[in-house]
């Protein structure tokens, strides 16, 4: 495993890491042995950093990280996020009373004193223009109960105003093969600041891996289904912003990067890998097998430049234009 430095903070962790929005639900059927196991192996390989937020199965993916980490506190680095649970659209969403609350309960549900990294988990760029909910951030960092804050982004514009205004340790992205946008001017001006990038959303999800078809199908309680076409949430957040038959169109177009590198998953993860302004990949998990098919990543051989630049234009001419939502 390597390890790269969180930003100008004292974290230094894993360079692949792992979300947990999968096994908290929202992806289907849930398998906690399976959750459980995933995490040990994951932790056994020298991963010491997972990303969760408070909405996941409704705190679920915390308890199962306080499970798992049960012991290990000192070592294993928990990120988490608020402001879902709630109207995000409401400034009384992000009072210090509120999101006092929001921190207990996930403290209290990963059974720890402090979180490492406080995330505000997507919130309207009218929100961080009000910046309220940064002065409650800095206070909940002087009572000690969060070590480092920084917000996950829906777009660049948000990003680029958060490096701009306010002292954030992080920034956690929608990147991967199919969204390259934040590598024209948010990545250099994040590395410039010392803030932290956490990719998320790697695989497009599950588009990158090469594994489905038109005729794909998935639960009536997995995001594939219910936020194909941003009827919840941020369409981004599903399938990178693209339509899915569109997405398989292209990724199908993609299976040469597999070559040498074992599959198309662990050749998307090593793609991103290649930034050296990302501190993190944070690919999603519910099960051992792809925690280790994931983790493979790290062994396979990197990209040429003549490759990169084709995934460049390939990203602008091919896959841009179609992507949905603002980004």
């Amino acid at each position: 495993m390597n390890y790269r430095q969180l930003g100008k903070t004292d974290l230094t962790i894993s360079e692949l890491s792992f979300g947990t929005w999968a096994i908290g639900g929202a992806w289907g059927k849930l398998n906690d042995t399976e959750a459980l196991n995933g995490l040990d192996r994951a932790m056994d390989e020298g991963v010491n950093f997972f990303d969760t937020a408070d909405v996941y199965g409704d705190g679920h993916s915390e308890e199962l990280l306080a499970k798992a980490t049960k012991g290990k506190e000192s070592t294993i680095h928990i990120a988490t996020k608020f402001c879902r649970a709630g109207d995000i659209h409401d400034p009384e969403n992000y009072s210090m009373k509120r999101v006092q609350e929001y921190c207990e309960n996930s403290l209290k549900r990963l059974n720890r004193e402090q979180i490492d990294l406080y995330q505000i988990h997507c919130p309207p760029l009218e929100i961080l223009k009000d910046g309220n909910v940064f002065t409650v951030l800095d206070k909940l960092k002087a009572q000690g109960k969060i070590r480092y804050y920084g917000v996950s982004v829906e777009t660049v514009e948000e990003g680029l105003y958060c490096l701009e205004n306010y002292d954030v340790s992080s920034l956690q992205v929608i990147f991967n093969i199919f969204r390259q946008k934040p590598l024209k001017e948010l990545f250099s001006k994040a590395y410039e600041k010392g803030v932290g990038i956490l990719a998320r959303v790697p695989l497009a999800s599950g588009l990158l891996t090469g594994k489905f078809e038109k005729d794909t199908t998935f639960e009536a309680d997995d995001h594939r289904h219910f936020n194909r076409n941003g009827q919840e949430f941020n369409v981004g957040e599903t399938f990178a912003g693209l339509e899915f038959n569109k997405g398989v169109e292209l990724s199908q177009r993609l299976e040469w990067i597999a070559r040498g590198r074992g599959n198309m998953t662990r050749a998307a993860l090593r793609w991103i890998l290649e930034h050296n302004e990302i501190t993190s990949v944070i690919p999603g998990f519910r099960n051992v097998n792809q925690v280790e098919d994931n983790l493979q990543a790290l062994n396979v051989t990197g990209y040429t430049p003549e490759e990169m630049d084709r995934l460049s234009v390939f990203y602008r001419n091919e896959v841009q234009p179609y992507v949905r939502g603002a980004y």
